[in-house]
């Protein structure tokens, strides 16, 4: 482990990962939020818990945090995968760090545009954006152990 820690490049991928999977926690936290807020809870024992059984109910707004949430698991997931192994292949920091900082950069912009309802196409291009190094990574991993498959 500590000889992954000195890895500079995977360093950097930790600092990256650990920011990705905070934010994930904190899209979480805001769904919950504003459930409690807005009364409407996914499970009746939660409805009952907070008012009755007419709480169980959904709500455009809980829908489209909730939607948020999944689509950052839905991307964030392969990204730490993909950026995990990329940067064990040997990868040069500043290459390296320019595919994991675009990356975070974009999802928190599609977080943004997606629980602030920003005007289309936000949403759409930030997810693009962050596509594009994770296909780079891909690509790469793939020439990396091409010889060996």
């Amino acid at each position: 482990m500590a000889d992954l820690i000195r890895n500079e490049v995977f360093s950097c991928f930790v600092f990256y990962g650990v920011l990705l999977v905070i934010k994930m926690y904190i899209v979480a936290i805001i769904t919950g939020q504003v459930r409690l807020r807005k009364k409407a809870f996914a499970n009746p024992e939660d409805a009952l818990r907070h008012g009755g059984l007419q709480y169980h109910r959904q709500d455009p707004y809980v829908e489209r945090c909730r939607r948020a949430h999944v689509n950052d698991m839905e991307n964030i997931l392969p990204f730490l995968f993909l950026a995990a192994i990329y940067s064990m292949t040997g990868p040069s920091l500043a290459v390296a760090r320019i595919h994991f900082l675009v990356f975070f950069m974009a999802r928190v912009l599609h977080t943004i545009a997606y629980l602030f309802a920003l005007r289309a196409p936000t949403r759409s291009l930030a997810y693009t954006v962050a596509q594009i190094p994770c296909i780079s990574m891909a690509v790469q991993i793939l020439i990396a152990v091409a010889a060996y498959a």
